[in-house]
């Protein structure tokens, strides 16, 4: 009720009762003050709150939740007051509210949630946590399950020490009240309807959490402990630590199974988190989880990391985004109050490790991690919010870390005090029994004889490691099944059929360019779409988007759905690819490709202005549905270094790692065209450096159909690899860069290397320039303007896997060359030719040819990727040219190189 309205009604009240008007008064005002207070409490209560297990937290009582901030002293007291219902009175003094308001706010849980818009989600907050009757209420037997979890979570630590001395294990020791609260989430979830959850964490407490909340036989984890796990040699891969690895598996609560997956992470402590909202969001789509009922993202994060990590901050982000919200997530820090040796009041600027989750919105549960219901409450409390509100909550458990960042650290160096204290804290369970034991819900026998019990397990499940088998890799099962490892990359088996019908090509086409009668559509789209149905009416001038649209309506049709994110994707950057048509009146969206008949799920993404969080978010979307072509573009294509923690830990390596395979598309724009050192290179040298084993594929193409063809051959293929493409920008409009429909039907394919439309004779050709990219056509524009007529020019169209077999091949026939080239538009250090330079020697080599060794051309070696002075750039593109043609140049003399 609001205050206003009690005021009014304690007048009433008073006025009734035959009371003067200064007693009338002071009644209406004293119901003012009392909401004021309540209000207080609701707001600040949290900084009052019992949180630290350690006690070492300074949190004074605020002066605004005190009495006498508002007022009230001495008798005034012990005056009823009217409160209308609020917190369960009519009436109450002064005296029993603050009793009331303490219980509430002050416990073991406080709870931040006034900074909420919403007034439905805050009511749904209060009557859950406050009121004169309201506690943590668990029947006995509840009380002893989670008692029964916590010495679980604990002994498992202490079994890990004693057989695996001076092993690192990341142990939970300390916030053992973790185990029994994830257990209330997959209960309760399952009880409001989630079916799955996907599980993102870091390293600390992984295991225990792989151990007794996902149910990993504890004998497999001994025996990767012993290093007998699965070898990853027999299935293929490296393999990683223990507690970077993930598992899948399914729990069972009151006749309901939750289906529970713990996403592989590196050490890059927060960098799953986008991956798992992917994955989950990808999950949610196969089962058509519109509101994410069913699927349930749950992140368990460090304190330092939360506060510290930007990627938080960029997942929240995704919270309510059309196209990545996941219907809310279940965030759970692990507030250890230590980042490795750095204390909280050195490692963020704000009072809580869980303040970034303020900026949308989500309510903040603070909990002391020595009070395992209160801890289990919260985490009740969380699925019941998300599941009624589909947004994200934070559970923010408030711990301590028994040894050091791990277990042979020594934490006293620098936190002496804090150890001091640990070393003499009881450890939960004895807190937790002994509390349990006086309330007579469990005697010591009771405990012991659960101490036994574990322990006597752990026993067996040891000695049972040492024969274990661990099954064969799952990678390949569920959404997977029919796809797998690849043969080796020179084999025919990659070569797919990419090529579509021309009828079929014109259908696609049709939709492509019909503008719906009730569609106001862009003048200059109108245009641009005339043109494009001259296109299919000639036969010719394809161009690279519409290329690109073609391959995706292919696929769509043939039942491959289609997801495309990135920084203004729909119209793209350079406002080639209007995959999305605007009313120009209503500002209503149309998508041509949406409306393919009877085709799959095509969708286009504008994605926030993220790079790190977004590809984290994509990766984890491919990991779950391989029957999606996942594509992130980005805007520039050096705006990928913005997200090199999943390039180099998740997409390289992530399936040598884990066992996972990824088919994500990157699209990352490239080119030297004289915008400046930000906005020319993609970096593709960082990425072929980052290529071994048949990681994955690297490709810089030059002909809209080639695209076309690398786009279907990414789904059509029974494997996927990330695939990461140099893709164009002044070459989308490009006069030379144009294919004709035939180019996409018939016995067309994915050519990994091109020649020249006006190449000589092999026999004539006394100078072969190979390249990759936009600098090919520079280069035959220059040669056929000098009337070269003995130089060829071979387009290297796929860098990795390298296309040593087709190249090899070519040059035989070549038999009478004298120089060949490489040439590249990038400086020396950059791009392709330290990659390049040895596999084209084995080339020249194994074909037999008269050059053994190829020659470079290209920018000197430089610190910036590309110069911001356009006459510079003009005059080193001119001088590359000529030298990789051994033209002469009018250009000034290029910088000598490294």
């Amino acid at each position: 009720m609001a205050i206003e309205k009690i005021a009014a009604k304690a007048k009433e009240a008073a006025v009734a009762a035959g009371r003067s008007d200064a007693e009338v008064k002071q009644a209406a005002d004293d119901s003012i003050r009392a909401m004021m207070l309540i209000r207080t409490y609701r707001v600040r209560g949290h900084l009052a709150a019992d949180l630290d297990p350690l006690g070492l937290a300074q949190r004074e009582l605020p002066a605004d939740l005190t009495p006498e901030y508002h007022g009230f002293s001495g008798a005034a007291l012990d005056r009823p007051i009217y409160l209308g219902g609020t917190l369960g009175f009519e009436e109450a003094t002064v005296r029993e509210i603050v009793a009331v308001l303490r219980r509430n706010y002050c416990g073991h849980l406080g709870l931040e949630y006034m900074h909420i818009n919403a007034t439905e989600e805050r009511r749904f907050l209060q009557e859950r946590m406050e009121g004169r009757d309201a506690e943590i209420h668990f029947t006995p037997e509840g009380k002893q399950a989670i008692l029964a979890k916590v010495i679980e979570a604990e002994q498992w630590e202490k079994f890990l020490a004693r057989k695996y001395v001076g092993t690192k294990r990341f142990g939970l020791d300390g916030g053992e009240s973790m185990v029994p609260a994830l257990e209330a989430v997959i209960k309760y979830g399952g009880q409001f309807g989630v079916r799955d959850i996907v599980f993102g964490m870091a390293h600390r407490g992984r295991l225990n959490v792989l151990a007794n909340v996902m149910g990993k036989p504890y004998r497999a984890i001994f025996n990767e402990f012993a290093g007998g796990s699965a070898n990853p040699e027999d299935v293929g891969g490296s393999g990683d630590v223990k507690y970077h690895l993930g598992t899948s598996s399914d729990r069972e609560f009151d006749g309901i199974s939750v289906h529970l997956s713990l996403v592989a992470n590196p050490s890059h402590l927060e960098a799953v988190d986008p991956v798992v909202l992917g994955k989950v969001r990808a999950q949610q789509t196969q089962v058509g989880d519109i509101n994410g009922n069913q699927v349930l993202p749950v992140l368990l994060h460090g304190d330092a990391a939360f506060a510290g990590q930007g990627i938080v901050a960029e997942c929240f982000g995704f919270s309510d985004l059309p196209g990545y919200d996941t219907g809310g997530c279940i965030h759970f820090i692990i507030n250890n109050q230590v980042g490795f040796t750095t204390s909280p009041q050195f490692g963020r600027s704000s009072p809580y490790p869980s303040d970034v989750a303020k900026g949308v919105q989500a309510p903040i549960l603070h909990v002391n991690g020595d009070d395992p219901e209160a801890v289990t409450f919260a985490c009740k409390l969380a699925i019941d919010y998300r599941q009624t509100f589909k947004r994200d909550i934070v559970i923010d458990m408030w711990c301590y870390r028994r040894f050091g960042h791990n277990e042979g650290d020594e934490p006293s160096f620098t936190q002496p005090q804090m150890y001091a204290e640990i070393r003499k804290h009881p450890p939960v369970s004895a807190l937790y029994g002994a509390r349990l034991i006086q309330e007579g819900v469990v005697d010591q026998a009771w405990i012991d004889a659960d101490v036994e019990r574990f322990t006597h397990l752990m026993e067996e499940e040891f000695e049972a490691a040492k024969s274990y088998l661990p099954n064969k890799a799952d990678w390949f099962a569920g959404r997977w099944t029919g796809l797998g490892k690849p043969a080796s990359p020179e084999t025919e088996r990659r070569n797919v059929h990419t090529a579509v019908g021309e009828d079929k090509l014109r259908a696609i086409g049709e939709t492509l360019t019909t503008v719906p009668d009730n569609v106001d559509a862009h003048k200059t789209l109108l245009r641009i779409l005339d043109a494009k149905r001259a296109m299919f009416d000639t036969g010719e001038g394809f161009d690279w988007a519409t290329a690109e649209a073609l391959a995706f309506g292919t696929l769509v049709d043939e039942g491959y759905s289609v997801r495309l994110s990135g920084q203004d994707s729909g119209r793209g950057t350079f406002s080639q690819r209007h995959a999305v048509w605007v009313d120009q009146k209503s500002g209503v969206k149309y998508i041509p490709l949406t409306k393919i008949p009877g085709g799959a799920r095509f969708e286009v993404r504008d994605s926030p202005l993220s790079e790190y969080g977004v590809l984290g978010f994509e990766y984890g979307y491919s990991l779950a549905d391989p029957k999606t072509l996942v594509l992130w573009e980005a805007q520039f294509g050096d705006f990928a270094n913005g997200a090199q923690v999943m390039i180099d830990q998740f997409i390289a390596a992530g399936e040598a790692k884990w066992l996972r395979a990824s088919g994500l598309v990157m699209l990352l724009p490239h080119g030297y065209e004289g915008q400046g050192p930000e906005h020319s290179s993609a970096r593709p040298e960082r990425f072929l450096q980052l290529c071994a084993q048949d990681n994955m594929q690297v490709a810089n193409c030059t002909t809209p159909a080639n695209y076309f063809h690398l786009l279907r051959r990414q789904m059509l293929r029974d494997f996927r690899k990330p695939l990461v493409i140099m893709t164009p920008k002044s070459l989308l409009r490009h006069k030379m860069a144009v294919s004709s429909l035939a180019d996409f039907a018939g016995d067309s394919h994915f050519r990994r290397i091109l020649s020249d439309p006006s190449a000589p004779a092999d026999k004539d050709v006394k100078r072969l320039v190979l390249c990759t990219g936009k600098v090919a056509y520079d280069l035959m524009e220059a040669r056929d303007k000098a009337g070269d007529k003995n130089t060829a020019i071979v387009r290297t169209e796929q860098l990795y896997p390298f296309p040593s077999e087709p190249l090899t091949e070519r040059l035989k026939r070549m038999t009478n060359v004298e120089t060949v080239v490489w040439a590249q538009e990038e400086p020396k250090n950059n791009g392709y030719w330290f990659f390049v330079e040895p596999i084209i020697e084995r080339c020249l080599v194994e074909a037999g040819v008269k050059p053994q060794r190829p020659v470079y051309a290209g920018r000197a070696a430089s610190a910036s990727p590309a110069t911001g002075l356009a006459k510079r750039h003009a005059a080193e593109q001119a001088t590359l040219i000529a030298e990789a043609l051994g033209h002469s140049s009018d250009a000034e003399p290029r910088r000598k190189a490294s």
